[in-house]
């Protein structure tokens, strides 16, 4: 049988393999204290047990991970044996997760988030906010005296049935009906559950447009504070404003807070792009986006909570005045919250 047919050049000679295999060996026995070293270290911390470390080890670690990584970098260049090789890239991989990886877990991120970061990413887009805010109070003033004008207004605002049942004219006793309880707590929690879905729906189309520099945006809050307006208009020329009010602040003040804040978000988005500053495009929009996010995560939050209240109180309590109060306590809450809580002493906004 033929043996195969090898050149010089793929020749290993055992005394090739030897070298080698003593130059990794002196390689190794060179550095493996520090490998050593900084294993314990990482293990320790890995265990969260980092009493355990002393406070030279630990003042030592990024020196000693440095090395290490080093050492790996040379280990490759070289072509060490692959054990050594796999044993640097996977204690250099450990090491790098307790330097540079995140501290904090689900639940400290939230804590931090809720702890002052999301208030603080609300408080730095207050001109977003403060414009937002006064084009959805034009927008109910424009729609109430477009109707109060010419009742065929409503019509224009809410199409259809969209409005349903509360138009101008309308029965008093059919008004009063719309903003009635229910009977029974039977089916809310899956009523609840298609008002947050479709909450979500329309706050998360409010930051989408803002990219394009926020006119959209404006525009579609401008509409829908208009049919609101409207509405105020039937139920104030009904005698039953203040109960309408009542019905809507319950829920209202949370869910049009949100609203508010998510337009804001899409607006800052929309306007770091047409006015950059002297930064880049990309790098303005990189921090706006950052703040942005931050934001519309905390929408979420309101979103959820505004669901519940329109689901459950708005259909089980009937009287004005409890309306009223809970409506009033969820303002003053989300007011003090995004006004009154200190930033995060680590925030990066």
């Amino acid at each position: 049988m033929a043996l195969p047919f090898f050149s010089k050049s793929e020749i290993v000679a055992p005394a090739d393999i030897s070298a080698a295999s003593l130059r990794s060996d002196r390689f190794r026995l060179e550095r493996e204290v520090d490998w050593q070293r900084l294993e314990a270290i990482v293990t320790a911390l890995e265990k969260n047990r980092p009493r355990s470390i002393s406070d030279d080890d630990l003042l030592e670690l990024p020196v000693l991970y440095r090395k290490t990584a080093s050492s790996l970098a040379v280990a490759r260049e070289t072509s060490l044996d692959a054990a050594t090789l796999a044993y640097l890239e996977a204690l250099v991989r450990r090491a790098w997760f307790q330097i540079y990886g995140p501290r904090i877990g689900l639940f400290g991120w939230l804590r931090r988030f809720l702890g002052g970061g999301w208030s603080a990413a609300v408080r730095s887009i207050w001109l977003d906010i403060c414009i937002t805010f006064v084009v959805m109070v034009a927008g109910g003033v424009v729609g109430w005296l477009l109707v109060e004008q010419d009742e065929s207004w409503f019509y224009s605002l809410l199409p259809g049935d969209s409005a349903g049942g509360r138009v101008p004219g309308a029965d008093p006793a059919v008004l009063r009906e719309t903003i009635s309880t229910a009977d029974g707590s039977s089916g809310l929690g899956v009523f609840a559950a298609s008002l947050f879905s479709h909450n979500t729906a329309v706050t998360v189309m409010y930051f989408a447009l803002g990219f394009a520099f926020g006119i959209p945006t404006l525009l579609l809050e401008l509409w829908f504070m208009a049919t609101i307006g409207a509405m105020l208009w039937v139920f104030f020329d009904a005698g039953m404003g203040w109960d309408f009010v009542a019905w809507l602040s319950i829920h209202g003040t949370t869910e049009l807070g949100a609203a508010l804040l998510g337009s804001a978000a899409g607006l800052h988005i929309g306007r770091t792009m047409a006015f950059p500053g002297d930064r880049t495009v990309m790098g303005a929009m990189r921090t706006a986006g950052v703040r942005a996010a931050q934001v519309m995560a905390g929408c979420t939050i309101m979103l959820i909570i505004a669901g519940m209240l329109e689901g459950f109180a708005r259909q089980l309590v009937g009287d004005t005045l409890a309306r009223f109060t809970i409506g009033g306590i969820m303002l003053a809450f989300w007011v003090l919250y995004f006004v009154a809580m200190p930033r995060p002493r680590e925030h990066l906004a």
